[in-house]
């Protein structure tokens, strides 16, 4: 998408957002003036951090404590957008009760003010929620498979912005205590330029596995250079699966391991998915694949030789309910799978986020599959 689209798109987004809030919550609330006076102001305000958030994340010149702060309204306005529907509804229904008048303006009240907590805390919850990264346990099993093996998966970090070195130390830290076999990284791993992202993807050099750790891109690094920032991981000791496999573990004991571009590529005009390309020499072999989108899955027209794909993209929706418009896109949103009789699709939640630093009933993970 052309960039002034996004940004014209954008501004209309969350400026129907903006002025629902006003409309429909602000204006309504059984509150003095000067107090609504004052939601107003923060509400400007709120919306013009959102405005100023594209131009801090594209263009990474602000102080940090400055992007946090900019960062935050574009969840914060759809977290009251979401609440402003659902006070909108109840006090349709306190309207078309049989109460009297009296009672009817006490439960507006105390339905305002509940809507104004809500608000508060479940804002608050967001942001609390976005500090930890949870291990997911997954038990897998996998047909003709020899032995067990334990992959970490970690997708969609999303590096720039918030997402920094100390981010990736922390996270190669605890990664490093689960002693993998080996370690995927299933796309979205840069999200700014490359020369801001080089500090913190340096630190995925002190990753450590029995095998090794593999990487495919997402439709992110299309944005910001596919090429240099494959070229950089390769330089780390990282494998970039290109429509290609390796295989993993010792001979007739392990698993082939395949990868392929992000569909973005159909777009972008070059670094395509190759299904075909990405499996041969796998049949008759427990086989893996690593697909940024689970959207994909539907692109693949027999998937019989892939016991099990592992996927991101999603992030679980961070943000409550967006999950809802994610399924609407893709067919999984996250979690284990059975895609049919012989595949199974895992979507990892995604280990940063992508925008407000914020997630709601969609934690940040770090996956164990514990493959038998």
């Amino acid at each position: 998408m052309n960039i002034s689209l996004f940004f014209i798109i954008f501004i209309i987004v969350f400026a129907f957002q903006t002025l629902i809030i006003k409309k429909r919550l602000i204006n309504k609330l059984n509150f003095k003036h000067k107090t609504k006076k004052y939601f107003s102001f923060v509400l400007y305000l709120t919306f013009f951090g959102a405005l100023m958030y594209p131009l801090a994340r594209y263009f990474p010149i602000v102080p940090n404590w400055l992007y946090f702060l900019l960062s935050l309204p574009i969840g914060m306005i759809f977290l009251t957008f979401i609440i402003t529907l659902f006070h909108e509804i109840i006090s349709f229904g306190i309207k078309k009760t049989k109460y009297t008048k009296n009672r009817r303006e006490f439960f507006k009240k105390g339905l305002d003010i509940g809507v104004i907590s809500a608000v508060i805390a479940t804002n608050a919850k967001a942001i609390d929620n976005a500090r930890h990264i949870e291990l997911e346990i997954v038990d897998v099993k996998i047909n003709n498979l020899k032995k067990p093996y334990k992959i970490i998966q970690i997708s969609d970090i999303h590096i720039g912005g918030l997402i920094t070195k100390n981010f990736i130390k922390s996270m190669v830290d605890k990664i490093n205590l689960l002693n993998a076999d080996i370690v995927v990284i299933t796309g979205d791993l840069v999200d700014t330029k490359l020369e801001f992202a080089r500090p913190a993807l340096d630190e995925l050099k002190n990753l450590q596995s029995k095998y090794g750790t593999y990487f495919i891109v997402g439709n992110h690094e299309y944005f910001h250079g596919v090429k240099p920032i494959i070229d950089y991981v390769n330089s780390l000791g990282i494998k970039t699966l290109e429509n290609q496999n390796v295989y993993i573990g010792e001979k007739d004991e392990g698993f082939y391991l395949a990868g392929v571009y992000d569909r973005f590529g159909f777009r972008y005009g070059s670094y395509i998915p190759d299904i075909n390309k990405a499996l041969e020499n796998c049949e008759n072999n427990p086989t893996i694949l690593l697909a940024h989108q689970p959207k994909y899955i539907n692109e693949i027209k027999d998937t019989k030789n892939i016991d099990l794909i592992l996927c991101g993209h999603t992030h679980g929706g961070q943000i409550f309910p967006f999950n809802f418009l994610v399924k609407l896109e893709q067919p999984y949103v996250k979690g284990l799978h059975q895609h049919n009789d012989t595949t199974q699709v895992y979507v990892n939640k995604g280990t940063g986020f992508w925008g407000p630093p914020m997630r709601l009933g969609a934690s940040s993970e770090i996956t164990v599959l514990r493959l038998s």
